[in-house]
Parts: C-alpha cells; structure tokens; sequence
C-alpha cells in the first residue's frame, strides 16, 4: 500500500487573505463613530443652553413680578443670570424682554447655543410668567 502524499501549499486552493480588512472597517466606521460623538455633544450643548436660558427667564420674572418690581429690573436680573452662568460660552447673543401688566409678567430669554457643527446654531427660546404681587386691603 502506497502512502498517500501531504498536501503542499500548491496541492491547497489559493484563499484570499484578509489583509487591509480592518483599515477599510476603520474608514467606514470611524466617521459614523465621530458623528454620533458629535451629536450627543451638540445634544448637550443645547439642553445646557435651555437650561440655562429658562433659568434666566425664571429670575427674570421673579424680579419683575415683585410689588415694587418693573419690566426693566426683570431684564436686568435675566441678564445678570445668563452672565453668571458662563455668558457667550453657554447663550450667545442672548436678548432678554419682559412683559408687566397688572396681573403677570412675562419674561423671555432668547438665544442661540454653541455648536460643535460649522454652520449651525440652534436658537433657545424659553419664557417664565409669575403673578405681580400687590398688596389689597381685607
């Protein structure tokens, strides 16, 4: 009986090999990766600004709300919030406007929060309304 031969590399169907393989996952999944990445950032700069802008409008309306408090005063306090909250770094070109009649005010905080995207900067518009106190006889 006749042993039979070992296979040798040229007996063997050729296979492809694999290399390069992860380099080409890596340019395919790297900038899916760095998109999301930058979505959540952009996702948090924008609730950060949110927060901070109704935040600022509370305040606002708190000041102007008071029995001595005026629209002016309401404005000033947003403003003064959003600048101790960090400024331009968190609601750039923040404008603040109020609204006093005899029974509420109304104060609105609008501005546009920073961005991670060239281009693009969402705007943040939140508003708080508190009763005007006055004093009444019984």
């Amino acid at each position: 009986m006749s042993r039979p031969k070992p296979a040798t590399s040229a007996d063997r169907p050729r296979r492809r090999t694999e290399r390069g393989s992860v380099s080409i996952e890596l340019v395919i999944l790297l900038p899916a990766l760095f998109a999301v990445m930058f979505l959540g950032m952009q996702a948090a700069l924008f609730h950060h600004a949110r927060t901070v802008a109704i935040a600022a409008a509370q305040e606002g309306a708190r000041t102007a709300a008071a029995e001595h408090g005026t629209e002016a005063a309401g404005v000033a306090a947003a403003a003064a919030f959003v600048e101790d909250a960090g400024g331009d770094e968190v609601l750039t070109h923040a404008t603040n406007r109020a609204e006093r009649n005899t029974t509420t005010v109304t104060v609105v905080v609008r501005g546009r929060s920073l961005s991670v995207i060239p281009g693009w900067a969402p705007v943040v518009r939140q508003s708080a309304s508190a009763p005007v106190e006055r004093l009444t006889t019984p």
